[in-house]
This record gives structure tokens, C-alpha cells and sequence, in this order.
């Protein structure tokens, strides 16, 4: 077996397997290599002139954590169990409704084997793409995974590589797409030896949450493979279907080929070999819309991005609240602009930023943005962890629900939002005393553009973690099943009706949006599907349309079962949605 790692500045490197210490040869670019006879499951470091043993950079299995020694890896699927590939095909993302789960949360287990078994309700939701938060090795039992150190190893405590394999299989299995939230942008400070190595990182950028890494300076030609080749292991190894990107802002990247567009390269050609679709979708704060377009054309030939926009313009109509972000935006008239354009700020002034923020999406095509009402960061960054659950009611969850699943986007639920779970989604580590303290300390400083009520969960204290888990049981509670169906019938209607692909869309009408902010209602209407919003505290007349149009859901009615024709009204309650499909 070869052994291989990268430490171009070290005067010698010996690998430490069991009770040997093997001295490794250099090799070209800074490597260094041995042909060393080892077995799946054998421990081994790396020491560097001579220096106590650290883990491998690439180290596919930390099962003693972060600190611990490397193991090597056997096959991750036996051959006698290995699928026959190609029966599974992901559904585009213009048909893609994604769902997104923290594996420690999702279940009372919080493995991958507890996931799976929930997999026949998100089968019976109606989802198509399973999106996991990140998997790479990081500190401590618990964590949201956006600390991780470990790129190429899944945190043990989900459980073994085998078994998030055998989680993606079943997946396919039940015709569920898998993404995988991957961190690019940084790494965390607990176990992080890469600095040691070599030059990982650089102080000629900075992030928020560590040092920059090394992507356009001297020696920046590894750092970038082995980024790369992260990215290629989990579409390749385990078979996921695509990367979600964190924060790709915070990516510092100044050569003519900037690293998002090497990887997309990468990606595509992966893509063609293995006969498989895969994409690639970055998250922004920039409102960017060269994320996406070709490299013919500028762009880094990404898939998608998220649009955060979509998200603050719904949030802040809907409950109100205009501290920190949200004080950029207004009403109703901010609603339509997303649910038109996906992008709210398109180069236009951003009190909250202090300058002017984004440009028009000019080129993106809808199925190329991910919106979401939704999402890790916008509950779990909230001091208290809120749902929208927590501070809606029925009809308006039912709203946003609506707005979200029906807008021409690729739309995002987050784990129990389909039943408005009442569980908060808190932030939570088990970093070592003084760095959790830290953290702890930052948190609190952090909300305080913020006017939220209560002191912040302590992310350290196990409690923390434990109340941030989903209760299935709810399921079963009327109110909570009332939400499920709405949502469940929101999405078989959006599948019945799906975005028309880019060759199909020369003469197709885009979203009509038309809307009253001083008697707060809208229309939408897209791909034959009509949105109407009554949210005036009174009944209001909305005119509807031209064309003939079906009553098929409405906000008020119960289980939202299909409802009977003799239900239509001259007039709109008050706080109620109808869907309607063209006749």
C-alpha cells in the first residue's frame, strides 16, 4: 500500500504504523512516499522532523477523533453487496425539492442507521433530494459540522464509512437524490494540523471563523488538489449526488482560474466518467449571478446558489421583525421581488451593509437558485433557535409554506419544518473549556444587532444539543398532521406541474406576480399554478388573473385535503392562501 502526504518545508517524514517507525522517501512537488504493507484497520501517524505523530491530512477514518490516530480504510461496500449502478438517476434540479438534516438531530439516534429509517417519510413527503450538513471530522461528540478538520474522514459518531454508504445506497434505493454540505472556506481551530504540513492557509485573507486557505498563493497548486480531490471522494467514494458549498464568499481566490471554476471542471468531468449528473451548489452572500454562469461567459459554471434574499423577504413580511439583516427589508413589495427575480438586491443601496449590495440575475434561470423559509442558519443562528413554528401561526406557516413550494425556485425545507416542529434548532459544540468558552462568549456578542429575548443557550452544555432534537411523536398530534398534509399536497401539486427545463422555456410566460401592499395581497402565477395571499386582517376582493381557474387548495380548510368547488368565495378571509391551476 502506498502512503503518501504532503509536507513540502519538513527535512524528513516517517510514518508511524504500529510499533515501526518508516522513514519516507521525496518525492516530486513536496510529497513524500512509501510502498508499506498494511491491512484495513491499522493505526498509523505521520511524524515530521522527527516530531510526535499526527494524523493524516487525508485520513479516510478517525475513529478515536480528531487528536487520534489515522486508520486505514477498507473497501466501503463488500464486493458481494455492491448495487448494480445506473438504476438510480437524480431528478434535475429543476424538479428538485431538497431537504435538509443534521444527522445527529434528525432522529433519537442520530446515526445514519436512524436516518434511514425515516427515509419512507420523506418518501411519502414527496422530497427528491436529501441534503446532509457537514460530515468531515471535527472536535468533541456533537456539532453542527462546520468545524470540521478531518476533510476526507466522516465524524465517527454518526458511525462508520460503511454505514454512511450503505445510507446514501438506500437512498437511491428509495429514488432519493443525496447532497452533501461540504466547508471550503475555512477549517476549525480544534485538531486542525493541516498549518503543520504545510502551507495550508494564509494571513493575506481574512474570514469569520479562521484563518483563510490558501488557494492563490506560492504552493496553492496542492491546496487546491487537495480540496479538489475531497470534493471528487465524496461524489465518487460514497456516491453522493452533488456538494453543497458553504459560504463561498469567504473563498479567497485571485488567479485567471478561480478554485470554484477548477472544481466545477472537475466535477463535470467526474460526472462524464461515471455516466452520472452531479452538481455543485455554493452558498453566497454576494447576489452574484456569475456563480452560475458559464466560464464562456465569466462565470465558475456552478449549478445553483442559495438566495438568501428570498429568505430575509419572507421572514421579515411575515413576523415583523426588522433588527439586523431584515431592517433591508420592506413588505409585500420585497415578497414579490423575490418571488420574481430570487434576488431582492440587485445593486441597490443596503442600509444593513452600509453600500450597495448585489446585481441583477441577469442570465440565472430559476431551477438555479435554492430558496428556502427555512434552513440551518436562519433558525440555529437565532438566539433562542426558533422555528417559524414558534412565531406563526397555522395560516401563516401555511403561507410561507406555499410561497416557498410553489415559487419557480428550487425550494429547501429544513428537517421538521413539515410539521412545524416545535423543537428548536440551537447551536451546539463540545469544543475543549477555553475554546467553548469563547464560542460562547462570541455568541452572545454576535445577536447583538439583534433584539431577541433570553440568554443564549450555553452552546457547550449537553442540553443544549439534546433540546435541538426532532419529536417524531409529534407526527401524530392534529395539528402538527394538518401541516404535514399541507405540505405534502403543496409538493405533489409542484411535481404534477415542474419548472420547464432551459430548452423548453424560450416561449414559456415567466412568474406574474401582481400585488396591493396597502390592502396586503398577492397573486402568483407560474407554470399554470395561481398563488392568491389575502394577509389583511379583513376579507378582501383580489382580482384574479385572466383565464379559467380550479380551487384546489385553500389555507382555511382543514386536513387541506382537496377542496370541494361549492368552497369558493367572492371575497378572501382574512390571513388565508388559495391555490388554484388554471382550467
Amino acid at each position: 500500500m502506498i502512503f503518501s502526504v504532503w509536507a513540502p518545508h519538513a527535512k524528513s517524514v516517517d510514518l508511524l504504523l504500529e510499533e515501526r517507525r518508516i522513514p519516507l522517501t521525496p518525492a516530486a512537488r513536496g510529497y513524500w512516499q512509501a510502498d508499506v504493507s498494511a491491512h484495513a484497520g491499522q493505526d498509523y501517524k505521520y511524524s515530521l522532523d522527527g516530531a510526535a505523530g499526527l494524523p493524516d491530512p487525508r485520513s479516510r477514518w478517525q475513529p478515536a477523533g480528531v487528536h487520534g490516530a489515522s486508520r486505514v480504510l477498507g473497501a466501503l461496500v463488500p464486493d458481494t453487496q455492491m448495487p448494480v449502478r445506473g438504476s438510480f438517476r437524480a431528478v434535475p434540479l429543476n424538479e428538485a425539492i431538497i431537504y435538509e438534516l443534521h444527522v445527529g438531530t434528525f432522529t433519537p439516534e442520530g446515526t445514519y442507521a436512524g436516518a434511514q429509517e425515516k427515509l419512507p417519510h420523506l418518501c411519502d413527503l414527496g422530497v427528491t433530494h436529501v441534503e446532509l450538513m457537514p460530515l468531515a471530522s471535527f472536535p468533541g461528540q456533537r456539532g453542527w459540522g462546520y468545524d470540521g478538520v478531518d476533510l476526507f474522514a466522516p465524524f465517527p459518531g454518526y458511525g462508520t464509512p460503511a454505514e454512511l454508504a450503505a445510507f446514501v445506497r438506500a437512498c437511491h434505493a428509495a429514488g432519493l437524490a443525496v447532497l452533501l454540505d461540504v466547508v471550503y472556506n475555512h477549517l476549525g481551530p480544534d485538531g486542525n494540523y493541516l498549518g503543520s504540513y504545510g502551507p495550508y492557509f494564509t494571513d493575506r485573507y481574512k474570514t469569520g471563523w479562521g484563518a483563510a486557505i490558501n488557494y492563490d498563493g506560492p504552493h496553492s497548486d496542492e491546496v487546491r488538489r487537495f480540496v479538489i480531490d475531497n470534493a471528487l471522494m465524496w461524489l465518487k467514494d460514497y456516491e453522493f449526488d452533488g456538494l453543497r458549498l458553504d459560504a463561498v464568499h469567504a473563498i479567497f481566490s485571485f488567479e485567471a482560474v478561480h478554485v470554484l471554476q477548477e472544481l466545477s471542471n472537475a466535477v463535470r468531468d467526474l460526472g462524464r466518467e461515471l455516466g452520472r449528473h452531479l452538481v455543485l451548489i455554493a452558498e453566497s452572500d454576494l447576489n452574484d449571478p456569475r456563480l452560475v454562469h458559464s466560464a464562456a461567459r465569466g462565470g465558475y459554471g456552478l449549478d445553483a446558489q442559495w438566495s438568501d434574499d428570498f429568505h430575509h423577504a419572507m421572514h421579515r413580511y411575515f413576523t415583523g421583525e426588522t433588527d439586523g439583516y431584515y431592517a433591508d427589508f420592506q413588505g409585500l413589495r420585497d415578497v414579490a421581488a423575490a418571488l420574481r427575480d430570487g434576488y431582492v438586491y440587485q445593486g441597490q443601496h443596503s442600509v444593513h451593509r452600509g453600500r450597495r449590495h448585489g446585481r441583477p440575475p441577469e442570465g440565472v434561470e430559476p431551477y438555479q437558485l435554492v430558496v428556502s423559509a427555512q434552513n440551518h442558519d436562519q433558525i440555529g443562528n437565532r438566539a433562542q433557535g426558533e422555528r417559524l413554528s414558534s412565531l406563526l401561526e397555522m395560516e401563516g406557516l401555511k403561507a410561507v409554506a406555499a410561497l416557498t413550494l410553489l415559487s419557480p425556485f428550487v425550494p429547501l425545507l429544513f428537517q421538521g419544518e413539515e410539521w412545524g416542529a416545535s423543537t428548536p434548532f440551537l447551536y451546539f459544540t463540545d469544543h475543549e473549556e477555553e475554546l467553548g468558552r469563547l464560542v460562547a462568549e462570541g455568541r452572545s456578542k454576535e445577536f447583538s444587532a439583534f433584539r431577541w429575548q433570553g440568554a443564549v443557550p450555553n452552546p457547550q452544555e449537553l442540553s443544549t444539543f439534546e433540546r435541538s432534537k426532532l419529536d417524531w411523536s409529534e407526527l401524530s398530534q392534529p395539528r402538527h398532521a394538518e401541516l404535514f398534509e399541507w405540505y405534502r399536497r403543496l409538493i405533489r401539486l409542484k411535481k404534477d406541474r415542474p419548472d420547464l427545463p432551459r430548452e423548453s422555456r424560450a416561449d414559456a410566460p415567466g412568474p406574474k406576480v401582481n400585488f396591493d401592499a396597502a390592502a396586503q395581497w398577492l397573486t402568483f402565477v407560474h407554470n399554470g399554478v395561481l398563488l392568491v395571499l389575502n394577509w389583511n386582517d379583513r376579507a378582501e376582493r383580489v382580482p384574479m388573473p385572466d383565464g379559467e381557474w380550479n380551487l384546489v387548495m385553500r389555507s382555511d380548510s382543514g386536513q387541506a385535503l382537496l377542496v370541494d368547488q361549492a368552497l369558493q368565495v367572492d371575497a378572501m378571509p382574512a390571513r388565508t392562501t388559495f391555490i388554484y391551476i388554471g382550467g
